[in-house]
Formats: structure tokens, C-alpha cells, sequence
């Protein structure tokens, strides 16, 4: 049974259905995608026990002939590195349709698209052909205009655009790579695996551009300083579930790919690392300092975002078992905890319609629930220990002490500023007195605790125990740092 390609093309079978639906019973497409998404979740979690966790080779692999004169074919398998991501992915997409259950308008389309992203995102973790890694890729950018440009807020065209110009300005940069190391194979080829044997015949001076075609088009998706401009408005301006797939998943294709290439072209990568290790800094300090100024509450989750996801390019910029560890593991506790806290913002956001932080005030005596799993989620966002990120943070910092020295410290700069925007979201939401707007307001229903305590529970689970998650990428992670020694 080829499995991966069963979990990967699940979501379409899903479409399918959804499309075929009558107008008259458009609201069936929620329980078609729901169930198209719960079952890829089942076979993709079932899997666990089936991974060789000592192994560094891909596993699960089928390869399928594609086009034989241009040397693609459909590759499919997983590592430590893209399991745990195809893992994250399958259960933020049952969390994000759980979320859109009040999608009302044009259902058929919104649920189709979103079976479609969720396609696009596997296909890309399980690519092991870079030619079906970028078709995967600019898929994934189709569902994303469309859900954020009909179902977005005021702004949405504007965002729409910004997003898809960087985005597909990226891209194309990122296929003159793919293009570069293509021609510099014999015979010419899109394999990842043949091509990681032969880059050990290519010379670091032929790595650098090749690198930095790739890096470009990776770093407009993690996002990088200065090729941000897109992610503070798209966030912003797209519904809540999509702002869930988009930090929570797209965010981590840019990261995943930057790791995935260091294999191919790891002389370009050790080039690279002073600048990697300054755009980290960047990153950390900037996001911590953008999210520090703002009253709008997507606002400040949308700008952390950028210096959370600084710590997994410092990871990156480690070059080494604990950095890129650690690395994986942000990537991960990223996702958990930033896709929860946008579903908390979300669910705050049906009942207020606002999100001003100057309106919030004293909801812990209204909403005791909610209230709960926010903070914990906030705290966790913090990176206080106990919790998930910070077992990340810790990692990718002592990965690049070991590499960068004390210049690391300018990252706990980083730190402080989100310890204290994070503290005052939580003084401003949860204490005072209660806004008399919101007197009888519902707390967390059913289907709202249905998709908050998985990723609630994850949170803590992984903060005390991340040894599962360790074990997990251990194998491929030690493979690709020794290919730089």
C-alpha cells in the first residue's frame, strides 16, 4: 500500500466530493472536509508506530516514473526531519476546519480550497524530487489567495496581493536553484537523494549561488528580515482558521526547505552562516520589538511570529545537532502554540468583534475557560520553562553559543521584550473590571474545547516530556550535521 500517497491525496478525494455537492446541501461540505482531513490525520499519527526512529534514510518511500526525459519522477517518503511536520500539519488542519464550522458564505469553495492547502503542504514534506517539491509549493500559494481574498478582512485585496507578489517573487527565485543544481548533475536529475551524493563532487564556489537562489526564495516564507512586508497583513486580515494554517504550517515550508537543502548543498550553507546568524538576530529583536508596540491582539501574535521564527533560523545558523534539534522542535512548538493562540483570538473575536486590547479587560471572571487555556497559551508563546518553546528556545540557543560565543546573548534581548508585551496582553485580557459589554458572555462551548485542549495539552505534555519528539528527528539530524564536518 503506497500510505504516503494515500495521506497526501485524501484531501483531494475530499475536493472532490465537496465539488460534487448539490447548492441545496452546500453545508455538508463542512462534515465531507472534516472527515477527508480526520481520516489523513488518523493514517499520518498511525504511522508512529511503524517509524524507525534510528534510521536517518527516508522511509515509507514510492517512486513512480514521472517524466523520464528530464529526469523528475513522483518521489515520496519521510525522515525525522518532515514526519513530525506532516504530523503537525494533519492535526492543524482538523483544528482549522473545527475553527470555520461558522463559515457561512460560499462553503463549498471555502472548504475546498482548504482541502487543497492542505495537499499542496503534505505534498511538500513528503517531496523527495525538487522539481515535486516546487509543484507542491506554488500549489499551496493558489488556496491561499482565494481564502485570504474572498474571505478576509477589509483589507484583504491589498493583502492578497502583497502576499502572493513576495511569495511568487520567491519562488521563482528559488527555481533558478532547483534549475542550478539540476544542470550541475550527471545525468541530469531532480532526485534529492542522488543529488545529495553528488554535491560532494561540487566545489563550495559553485554551491554559493545555487544557495542563495534557494535561501531567498525560503526566507520570504519563514519569513526573513527585510522579506516580511506580506505576513503582518495577511495574518491580519485573514479569517481566523487561515491564520491557523498559515503560522501554524506555511510558515514552517520555508524553514523545513532552508533545513532540506543544507543536505544538498551543505559548502553553501557553511558560507552562509554569518549571515544567517545576523538575519537571526534581526528577526528576534525586530518581531519582539514590532509586537511590543501594538493594541491589536492578531497584531501582536502576528509579529511575534517573526521572532519566534528567528530562533529556528538560529538553529539553523548553529550547524550543529543541538542548534538544528532545536530548530525542528521551535518549528513544532511554534505551530502548536501560535495556531492555538490565533483559534483563541478567533474565538474572542466571534464574541466581541473587536480586537483592541483596550476593550478586553477583566474577561477571567466571565470566561474562566477561555481565559485559562489563553494564558497558558501566551505563557507558552513567552517560552516559560515547563512549557514547550521554551525546551525549542533553550536548544537553539545553546546550539549557536556553541558555534557563535557570547554573541548569542543579543537573542535573550529578544526574550525580555516578549516576556513583557506578553505580560501586559495578559494583565490587559484578564484583569480589571469586566467591560460591561461583555456581561453574560459565553465561554468555550464544546466544539471550541474540541480543537483548544489538543493543542493545550501538547503544549505542556512536550514542555515536560520532549524526549518522544527528540528521539524522533535524533537520526536525521545527526546525518546533517555530519555532512558539514
Amino acid at each position: 500500500m503506497r500510505i504516503l500517497s494515500v495521506i497526501t491525496w485524501l484531501p483531494i478525494v475530499g475536493l472532490a466530493v465537496i465539488l460534487l455537492l448539490p447548492r441545496s446541501q452546500a453545508a455538508v461540505a463542512k462534515g465531507v472536509a472534516l472527515a477527508a482531513a480526520g481520516a489523513t490525520l488518523l493514517l499520518s499519527w498511525g504511522l508512529l508506530a511503524a517509524f524507525d526512529r534510528t534510521s536517518s534514510e527516508p522511509q515509507f518511500t514510492e517512486q513512480a516514473t514521472w517524466i523520464p526525459e528530464l529526469g523528475m519522477s513522483y518521489t515520496l517518503g519521510v525522515d525525522g526531519l518532515s514526519f513530525p511536520l506532516v504530523l503537525l500539519t494533519t492535526l492543524l488542519t482538523v483544528v482549522a476546519l473545527i475553527a470555520s464550522w461558522k463559515v457561512d458564505r460560499s462553503i463549498k469553495a471555502y472548504f475546498a480550497w482548504m482541502m487543497l492547502l492542505e495537499f499542496s503542504i503534505l505534498g511538500v514534506f513528503m517531496a523527495r524530487d525538487w522539481f515535486l517539491f516546487y509543484v507542491f509549493w506554488e500549489v499551496a500559494l493558489v488556496p491561499m489567495f482565494f481564502l485570504i481574498g474572498m474571505w478576509g478582512g477589509p483589507r484583504k485585496e491589498r493583502a492578497t496581493i502583497t502576499f502572493f507578489m513576495y511569495t511568487l517573487g520567491g519562488s521563482i527565485v528559488m527555481l533558478l536553484g532547483i534549475f542550478a543544481i539540476y544542470l550541475a548533475s550527471d545525468p541530469h536529475t531532480f532526485d534529492m537523494a542522488s543529488l545529495e551524493a553528488a554535491s560532494s563532487g561540487w566545489s563550495r564556489s559553485f554551491q554559493l549561488a545555487p544557495f542563495l537562489a534557494f535561501f531567498v526564495g525560503f526566507a520570504v516564507k519563514i519569513p526573513v528580515f527585510p522579506l516580511h512586508g506580506w505576513l503582518p497583513l495577511a495574518h491580519i486580515e485573514a479569517p481566523t482558521p487561515v491564520s491557523i494554517m498559515l503560522s501554524g504550517i506555511l510558515l514552517k515550508l520555508g524553514a523545513y526547505g532552508l533545513l532540506r537543502v543544507s543536505n544538498t548543498l551543505p559548502l553553501g550553507l557553511e558560507a552562509f552562516l554569518p549571515v544567517l546568524f545576523v538575519l537571526a538576530l534581526i528577526n528576534i529583536l525586530y518581531g519582539a520589538f514590532l509586537a511590543f508596540r501594538q493594541t491589536d491582539l492578531k497584531a501582536v501574535v502576528a509579529f511575534s511570529s517573526i521572532s519566534h521564527m528567528g530562533f529556528v533560523l538560529l538553529g539553523v545558523a548553529a550547524l550543529n545537532v543541538t542548534g538544528f534539534s532545536g530548530a525542528v522542535l521551535m518549528m513544532l512548538a511554534h505551530g502548536i502554540i501560535t495556531g492555538g493562540l490565533f483559534l483563541l483570538v478567533g474565538f474572542i473575536y466571534e464574541r466581541t468583534h473587536t480586537m483592541n486590547l483596550g476593550q478586553l479587560s477583566g474577561l477571567s471572571s466571565q470566561v474562566p475557560l477561555y481565559s485559562t487555556v489563553t494564558v497558558l497559551a501566551l505563557l507558552a508563546s513567552m517560552g516559560l520553562p515547563g512549557l514547550m518553546q521554551f525546551v525549542a528556545e533553550f536548544q537553539t540557543l545553546i546550539g549557536a553559543f556553541e558555534r557563535w560565543g557570547l554573541f548569542v546573548l543579543f537573542a535573550l534581548v529578544g526574550i525580555l521584550v516578549t516576556a513583557t508585551f506578553t505580560l501586559r496582553v495578559i494583565a490587559a485580557m484578564f484583569t480589571g473590571d469586566l467591560d460591561a459589554r461583555w456581561q453574560g458572555m459565553a465561554d468555550l462551548n464544546g466544539r471550541e474545547l474540541a480543537a483548544a485542549v489538543p493543542l493545550a495539552a501538547l503544549t505542556v505534555v512536550l514542555g515536560i516530556f520532549p524526549g518522544p519528539v527528540l528521539t524522533l528527528i535524533d537520526a536525521t539530524v545527526r546525518a546533517m550535521t555530519a555532512l558539514s564536518d
